[in-house]
C-alpha cells in the first residue's frame, strides 16, 4: 500500500530535490570541465524538478496552495534566468546536449601552463580554453581519432595568469556576459526562496 503523501513528506521531496541541484552547482563551479558540464545538466533537470514536487501540494492544500502558487508561475515567467533555464531543461532532454562557449582573459606566457604537465602518448598538441572552458592535449588514439585529455589548472602559475569563463550563447539580450555560475546562482537562489516561502505558508 502506497503511503499517503502529506504536505510535510511533500516539502521534504522538495528540499532532496533543490540539495540535488545545489550539488550540481558545486561541480559547476569546480575547474574540472567534464564535471562541470554534468553539473550544469544536473542543476537545470532537477532545478525545474523543485517545483514539479511543490505542484503535488496542490493535493494537500487545494486551492489554498494555487492562489499561493500562481503569483509565483508569474514572477518565473517574468524572470529572464527561470524562464530560459525552464526552456533550457525540455532542450536538454530532447536534445541531450547543451550548447556552451568560453572566453578568457591571458596574460604572461601560456607555454607556462604546458610546461606544468607531461605530453600524454599519442598527444599532438596543447589547448588552451575550449569550448567548455577546459585545458589539456589533443591525443591521437588510432590514426583520424582524436581525444581530447583534460588537465587541472591551477590557480597560480608562475609568469601566467588565466581567468576563464563558460557562458551560454543560446541565453537571450542581457544574459549573454553572464557566466553559467552566475545564471545557476540566481536560479538556485530564487528556487531556495521559493521552497523556503512554501515551508513558511503551508507548514
Amino acid at each position: 500500500m502506497n503511503q499517503k503523501r502529506t504536505t510535510e513528506s511533500i516539502l521534504k521531496e522538495a528540499e532532496d530535490t533543490l540539495y540535488t541541484a545545489e550539488l550540481g552547482l558545486k561541480l559547476v563551479k569546480g575547474k574540472n570541465p567534464k564535471q562541470r558540464m554534468a553539473g550544469l545538466r544536473n542543476l537545470v533537470v532537477f532545478g525545474r524538478a523543485v517545483t514539479n514536487v511543490l505542484q503535488n501540494l496542490r493535493s494537500t492544500e487545494g486551492d489554498a496552495f494555487d492562489k499561493w502558487y500562481q503569483p509565483k508561475v508569474e514572477e518565473m515567467r517574468n524572470d529572464p534566468v527561470s524562464k530560459y533555464f525552464y526552456t533550457l531543461r525540455s532542450k536538454l532532454l530532447k536534445e541531450g546536449s547543451l550548447n556552451t562557449s568560453s572566453s578568457a582573459t591571458l596574460s604572461g606566457n601560456p607555454m607556462a601552463l604546458m610546461q606544468l604537465y607531461e605530453a600524454p602518448p599519442g598527444a599532438k598538441g596543447f589547448f588552451v580554453v575550449d569550448r567548455i572552458g577546459g585545458c589539456g592535449w589533443e591525443v591521437e588514439l588510432e590514426p583520424g581519432v582524436t581525444e581530447k585529455f583534460y588537465v587541472d589548472v591551477p590557480d597560480n602559475i608562475p609568469g601566467l595568469q588565466l581567468r576563464i569563463s563558460v557562458h551560454l550563447p543560446d541565453t537571450p539580450e542581457g544574459l549573454k556576459e553572464k557566466t553559467i555560475q552566475e545564471l545557476s546562482e540566481h536560479y538556485l537562489s530564487y528556487l531556495s526562496m521559493l521552497l523556503r516561502e512554501a515551508k513558511k505558508v503551508f507548514l
